[in-house]
């Protein structure tokens, strides 16, 4: 059964998840068909790309599925990672991709969105960085893309509480572009895509890979690196770490140990 359907009208694709019944979690076989999607809008010269739930979600996207997290001894978001390679493949397609979010979205689909070059939000919206939920440490390219977004002191709180915030205040710290009512939104977001379309898309996509690659111009040394992954394998080899995907599993309340 796929997980996503895809669509291409007037140069615009679009890309809507539909696995209502995991509620869109971003898992393996998941990403691959977003890749795959992406991949075919490349080959037919699509414009623009929207990024979207079914109508009415209550879910956009609840990120990472949790149940594909390596249990000990491995990096649980390392380079080759699903979600890190469906995050490049938004940030790499050469035109513009819209999110339009209806419903809430959780953990690793928080930075898919922020990914995206323009993020569209209904009032439903609600956005929540939830790693320290399950004991996991987030990884330093994710966490650069999400301060690059996003005020660094709003993104250290929704990293440190997991609280969720709302659609307005996603509007007012920049998660959001725009914030429109939900009988409104797929008439706004197709509005937006056409007005791209009609520009010249060579120059988009210059500009675009231009921004992605000035984003990333923040070098690091070698002994910050090796510090950053020493810092992060603590964590993942961790008790915490077992304790917190044994919990989501049972559906009960980790007990942390700090250990």
């Amino acid at each position: 059964m796929a997980l996503i359907r895809q669509e291409i009208r007037e140069g615009i694709g679009t890309i809507t998840f539909d696995h209502d019944q995991k509620r869109n979690a971003l898992s393996r076989a998941l990403i691959e068909e977003l890749i795959g999607a992406f991949r075919a809008f490349e080959a037919q010269h699509v414009r623009v790309a929207i990024l979207r739930a079914n109508k009415g979600a209550g879910v956009w996207s609840a990120g990472h599925d949790v149940s594909e997290l390596p249990r000990s001894g491995r990096d649980p978001l390392a380079y080759n990672d699903p979600l890190e390679q469906g995050i490049r493949a938004v940030r790499e397609f050469s035109a513009p991709v819209i999110a339009m979010i209806e419903g809430s979205v959780w953990g690793g689909a928080v930075e898919l969105a922020l990914c995206c070059d323009i993020p569209i939000g209904a009032p439903s919206s609600t956005f929540a960085l939830t790693p320290a939920r399950l004991g996991v440490p987030y990884n330093p390219a994710g966490l650069l893309r999400i301060m690059n977004e996003v005020d660094s002191s709003v993104a250290r709180e929704m990293l440190f509480t997991a609280r969720p915030i709302d659609a307005r205040r996603a509007l007012q710290v920049g998660i959001l572009n725009h914030l429109v009512p939900a009988e409104e939104i797929e008439a706004f977001t197709m509005d937006l895509a056409r007005s791209i379309v009609e520009l010249s898309p060579l120059s988009i996509a210059v500009m675009k890979e231009q921004a992605r690659m000035l984003a990333n111009a923040r070098p690091l040394s070698p002994e910050t690196f090796e510090r950053i992954q020493g810092l992060r394998r603590r964590v993942y080899d961790s008790d915490d770490y077992q304790e917190g995907l044994t919990a989501f599993v049972e559906k009960r309340k980790p007990r942390w140990t700090g250990r």
